[in-house]
């Protein structure tokens, strides 16, 4: 559903993606690993519109989907959790869902029940302002909103930074839930490593910048992803 092809991005003078290929399925988690500033955030930012890059591709079901703005990214069918949730603090958790509809026909404006049903802590605080969560709520409430989308594609930054173990459980258990029902492709960027292995199909690892290992969940070799997530 979703192919990258030789994307190169840059900040000022300094490249930090270089010819990156990727490629993600739907029903299936991709995982893109690697230590701290490798270009993992780069690279989701550029696929979803958040930021330009230079050279290469994206495209989506075979169709092209040449340097989007963030709001081109959402409506072609791209949402994306990004590394600090970035959930509004003085709106209402129900505010925050509602603002999830800007990119959908009017016709669409509505939160599904099953937003409630994935994350039943959002229904009891729908009248709480966002900045009164926790983070690990916040995290909940992210992701909640980009389903609002009706995405295609899901990209998650960093989903169990700072968030405590029993809520880490129970977004593992949504992202299982959205990869069996088979409709969208989820590229989860993260580097708690038994979380990932946990529940990716594909592994992409990036070393400065560069797509340095790739595996498939059939044939892993964890002591060597492990070791190739490790330099």
């Amino acid at each position: 559903m979703l192919e990258v092809k030789d994307l190169t991005l840059r900040y000022g003078q300094s490249q930090i993606l270089h010819s990156i290929r990727l490629q993600a399925k739907p029903g299936q988690v991709t995982a893109v690993m690697g230590t701290n500033g490798v270009g993992k955030t780069s690279l989701l930012k550029a696929i979803a519109g958040r930021h330009p890059y230079r050279n290469g591709s994206i495209s989506l079901n075979g169709k092209a989907l040449p340097h989007l703005t963030a709001y081109g990214a959402a409506r072609a069918g791209i949402a994306y959790v990004p590394q600090g949730r970035e959930v509004f603090p003085l709106m209402t958790v129900m505010e925050n869902l509602e603002s999830g509809y800007a990119c959908l026909p009017a016709s669409e404006h509505g939160v599904p029940d099953r937003i409630f049903d994935l994350f039943p802590v959002l229904k009891e605080m729908k009248d709480r302002r966002g900045g009164d969560l926790s983070g690990g709520q916040q995290q909940q409430l992210a992701i909640a909103r980009a389903l609002i989308t009706r995405p295609r594609v899901l990209l998650l930054d960093e989903p169990t930074e700072g968030i405590q173990p029993n809520i880490i459980t129970q977004i593992g258990e949504v992202i299982k839930l959205l990869r069996e029902e088979g409709e969208i492709c989820i590229v989860l960027v993260e580097q708690y490593f038994d979380f990932a292995v946990g529940l990716a199909d594909t592994f992409f690892v990036l070393t400065r910048g560069e797509v340095s290992h790739r595996a498939e969940k059939a044939t892993l070799d964890r002591d060597r992803l492990l070791n190739a997530v490790s330099i």
